[in-house]
């Protein structure tokens, strides 16, 4: 599948020096996921992911201003015996959606995917988030012959 990225925006690899470029990115995700704004709290948990080395994270930048991102944590399969990635996040600012920039972002995942040597990409989403219908475009195809279980400490 041949992918163009939309004009004038540019996918970047995160750095520690990015941290406060993607914390109110990633307050606002959370945000829509409904939980409380708490920027200070993004800006930590970001940063110990990136100095960590626990995540990478892509950027979209339009012009100087960062428009989206997206997190992918390392995991392994072991059934396969292959390491797989998670994309545990993926957001764009709502007046930059529908625009290509989600699809630009997910391209990116997937040739980091491959170019690195992992089996696949995984993600969760909630039932009713209408980024399913972006993630079926792009090859996804929801898993329906298991269960996702979650026990809380």
């Amino acid at each position: 599948m041949l992918f163009l990225a939309p004009p004038m925006v540019r996918i970047l690899t995160a750095s520690e020096q990015d941290i406060d470029g993607i914390a109110p990115l990633f307050d606002s995700y959370r945000v829509f996921y409904e939980q409380t704004s708490d920027l200070a709290a993004a800006t930590q948990f970001i940063k110990e992911r990136l100095s960590k080395n626990e995540a990478v994270i892509f950027l979209a930048a339009q012009e100087k201003e960062m428009v989206g991102f997206t997190q992918l944590y390392r995991s392994f399969s072991s059934v396969s015996l292959q390491p797989v990635l998670i994309l545990n996040d993926l957001f764009v600012k709502e007046s930059n959606r529908k625009s290509g920039i989600g699809s630009a972002l997910l391209h990116h995942a997937k040739r980091y995917c491959k170019e690195h040597g992992f089996k696949g990409l995984a993600l969760e989403t909630t039932a009713n988030n209408p980024a399913q219908h972006l993630y079926e475009r792009h090859g996804w195809e929801k898993d329906v012959h298991c269960f996702h279980y979650f026990w809380t400490a």
